[in-house]
C-alpha cells in the first residue's frame, strides 16, 4: 500500500522516505539496528554503549568503539544517521569525546538529550550538524529556547515512554500539541508510538513525525536478548510498575521489591542508585537476565505483539 505520509519538514531535515526517527537507547542499539533503520526509510541513531555486552572503561575506548560501529553501520547502509549526544557539565569528557568522534566521522545528525545549552549547540551548528533537541521532560520553555539557540527538530517526549520518564506527568497526546502550539520548528511525538493509529494521532495533534524506542525492541536487529524479546511480547502494562521516580519496569522479584519500596517510601533517587549499580538496561534487556534485572518498555506493550524486521515495523507503522 502507499503511505499517506507526504514528504514533510521532518524528511526534508533528515533527508528520509519517512519522518521516523528511532530512539537512541543505552546498550540496545548497535551498527545492525541503525543501519536497518537507515535502509527502511528512517534515521537510526546510536546510543550509549552501541554494540557492548560488557562495561568499558576510559574515554579513549568509547570513543574508539563509537568509531567502530559508525564505520560498521556505513558497510550497511548508504544512508545517514546519527549519533546520540548526552548534554554534560563542564569538563563534560565523554559528551566531548562523542563530539569529537562524531565529526572525525562526518556525522551530520545528532540526537541532544538534556536542557538546551547554547555551546553545545553552537559547537554541532559549526560542524553542519542537524540537532534533535530531547530535554527529558519537555516544557514550553526548554521547547522556546532549543529553537532559538538553533535546534532543528523538537521531541515531545510523553510519560507513556520506555526509558527514562519525563518529570512532569504529562501524556504524550497531552505534550504534543502544547509544544507544537509553542514552537516553529517541527516536533517529533515520542512515548507510546507502537501502532499505526498511535502515528496517525500524533500527526492529527500536529507533530511531523514520530520518535520510536519499545517498538523496536523487539525488532530482529535489535541487540535486545531474545529472552528478553519474547518477555516483552508476552508482557502487559499491568505486569508493570514504577521502579523509582523516572523510571519503570515489568516486574521480577528485584523490580517488584524496588516498586513496593517506592509506593511505601517515595524513595526515588536510592532505587535509581540500585539499578544504576547493577548495570541500567544492561542485564535484563541486553544480557537477558529477566528474572533480576530492569526491563523497560513503554506504556503501550499490551500492543507489541511479534517480533518482525525493522522494515516491516517502520512500514506498519508509517503506512496503510
Amino acid at each position: 500500500m502507499k503511505s499517506d505520509i507526504v514528504t514533510n519538514r521532518i524528511t526534508d531535515i533528515l533527508e528520509t522516505k519517512y519522518p521516523f526517527v528511532q530512539a537512541p537507547m543505552n546498550w540496545l542499539t548497535d551498527a545492525n539496528l541503525v543501519a536497518a533503520v537507515a535502509n527502511a526509510g528512517g534515521l537510526g541513531i546510536f546510543g550509549p554503549n552501541p554494540g557492548l555486552t560488557n562495561m568499558i572503561h576510559g574515554i579513549e575506548n568509547h570513543i574508539e568503539q563509537m568509531r567502530q560501529q559508525i564505520r560498521q553501520a556505513r558497510k550497511l547502509t548508504n544512508k545517514e544517521f546519527g549519533i546520540n549526544i548526552l548534554v554534560e557539565d563542564e569538563p563534560a569528557i565523554h559528551m566531548n569525546g562523542m563530539l569529537k568522534v562524531a565529526f572525525e566521522e562526518d556525522i551530520h545528525y545528532f540526537a541532544v538529550v538534556g536542557e538546551p545549552n547554547q555551546n553545545v549547540y553552537h559547537k554541532i551548528k559549526e560542524h553542519g550538524g542537524i540537532i534533535i533537541a530531547r530535554p527529558l521532560t519537555p516544557t514550553v520553555q526548554n521547547a522556546q529556547l532549543a529553537e532559538k539557540f538553533g535546534a532543528d527538530i523538537f521531541v515531545a517526549t510523553g510519560y507513556d515512554e520506555g526509558g527514562i520518564l519525563p518529570q512532569n506527568g504529562q501524556g504524550t497526546f497531552t505534550v504534543v500539541p502544547m509544544i507544537v502550539d509553542a514552537v516553529n520548528i517541527p516536533v517529533l511525538a515520542a512515548g507510546g508510538i507502537n501502532d499505526r493509529r498511535a502515528v496517525k494521532a500524533a500527526m492529527n495533534l500536529g507533530a511531523a513525525g514520530v520518535y520510536v524506542g519499545s517498538r523496536l525492541l523487539v525488532a530482529n536487529e535489535a541487540p535486545t536478548a531474545s529472552s528478553t524479546k519474547e518477555k516483552i511480547i508476552n508482557g502487559h502494562f499491568s505486569d508493570m510498575g514504577l521502579v523509582s521516580h523516572d523510571q519503570r519496569s515489568l516486574l521480577n522479584k528485584p523490580m517488584q521489591t524496588l516498586a513496593t519500596n517506592y509506593q511505601l517510601y517515595n524513595d526515588g533517587i536510592k532505587n535509581d542508585e540500585i539499578i544504576s549499580k547493577a548495570g541500567g538496561l544492561l542485564p535484563g534487556m541486553r544480557l537477558g537476565k529477566i528474572d533480576t534485572g530492569i526491563i523497560s518498555t513503554n506504556t503501550g506493550i499490551d500492543l507489541i505483539k511479534e517480533q518482525t524486521s525493522v522494515q516491516q515495523i517502520i512500514k506498519e507503522l508509517m503506512e496503510d
